[in-house]
């Protein structure tokens, strides 16, 4: 089978290279804006790069596209959380893009990576299923971007010559090597990663419910996706829900109760001082989002989670506290002196574009 991976050396993107390979019988493209380094698990693929935020690069996104099975569009972005015109051409423009490429190109099975961000804000606490409503939480950047790629696979669906298409939709993935990239997202740059071996305190809202699963976990259910050419919706979250009470456990921190709204002010505040890259979209998010009912990869995947939410919370934020990486730009080693580079060279990763 071909298959065309965008942002393919990322946390899912980076998995998903590691269950093909066990697989050994695919021929893979990765569409990446930055090349990874060729070792293991980016070695023995095909790389294109272009950028997925632009139109002019679509002449060579249709024609990595022609003659594929398959087309698995992974590919977002989180930061500069101060720049949301360059992240809605990423991913919702670029959605758009690889859209417009597979169905140029007469590509059979698309694949979106679409999130647990794009649902609607829960009622309370009982899981939904994949017909909840996604219409996003209004006050979230990312969640807003998702629910509009969404629309735009509604609209694709709706064409008497749509592809197949399926829509991953995961609780907040996790794996240890994701550390330095999760640390560029919600650190200021000159927060070192030990920090984290110091936590004395964690404010939060003790009513914070969160689904959680590893990268690994996803790029299974991926693969059962491809080779069954199995269309639809399917939530991914490893049991049990992952509490304010165990991210304090992982933390080795006491857990001090303060309100939801007004934690989100305190990293609204520091968000728009551009103290912090963490806007507080991501706050509304977390407290809006609802559980996951699974039984729909379980009945026609055949998928169940091989790692539960707390050990996924708890080898994360190992990776986080070590700094861990892999071999690619996205995932790449984090340091204060390269962080403070960077920002002196750029500007703050909140409010910069990558080149």
């Amino acid at each position: 089978m071909r298959i065309v991976i965008t942002g393919a050396s990322g946390n899912v993107g980076s998995a998903l290279l590691r269950r093909l390979d066990e697989a050994g019988d695919h021929d893979v493209n990765g569409v990446v804006r930055r090349r990874p380094e060729d070792v293991e698990p980016f070695g023995g693929v095909q790389w294109t790069t272009l950028d997925l935020s632009r139109d002019d690069d679509g002449t060579v996104l249709r024609a990595v596209c022609r003659g594929a099975d398959a087309v698995v569009h992974l590919a977002w972005g989180f930061q500069p959380t101060h720049r949301e015109d360059y992240l809605e051409a990423l991913g919702v423009g670029g959605t758009r893009r690889v859209i417009e490429a597979v169905t140029a190109a007469g590509v059979p099975h698309l694949v979106h990576m679409s999130s647990v961000g794009a649902y609607s804000p829960k009622r309370d606490d009982s899981p939904v299923d994949e017909t909840w409503p996604t219409r996003g939480v209004p006050s979230s950047m990312y969640s807003r971007h998702k629910a509009a790629a969404e629309r735009l696979l509604d609209q694709l669906e709706a064409r008497p010559d749509s592809p197949l298409v399926t829509r991953v939709r995961p609780g907040i993935v996790g794996q240890r090597n994701a550390g330095s990239a999760l640390l560029r997202y919600a650190l200021p740059a000159l927060v070192p990663a030990s920090v984290l071996r110091h936590v004395p305190v964690l404010p939060l809202d003790r009513g914070l419910a969160l689904p959680v699963v590893h990268s690994a976990d996803v790029a299974e259910a991926i693969v059962r996706v491809l080779e069954g050419r199995v269309p639809g919706a399917f939530n991914l979250a490893s049991a049990p829900t992952v509490t304010a009470d165990d991210i304090a456990d992982v933390l080795g921190a006491r857990l001090v109760h303060v309100p939801s709204a007004a934690v989100r002010a305190a990293v609204s505040v520091s968000w728009h001082a551009r103290v912090q890259p963490l806007d507080p979209g991501w706050i509304d998010m977390a407290y809006a989002l609802p559980l996951l009912d699974t039984s729909r990869a379980a009945s026609e995947l055949g998928w169940s989670a091989t790692r539960d939410a707390v050990s996924v919370l708890a080898e994360t934020v190992a990776g986080m506290r070590d700094a861990a990486s892999d071999r690619s730009p996205v995932l790449r080693p984090r340091s204060v002196a390269g962080a403070l580079g960077r920002f002196l060279e750029r500007g703050p990763v909140s409010s910069r574009r990558e080149p």
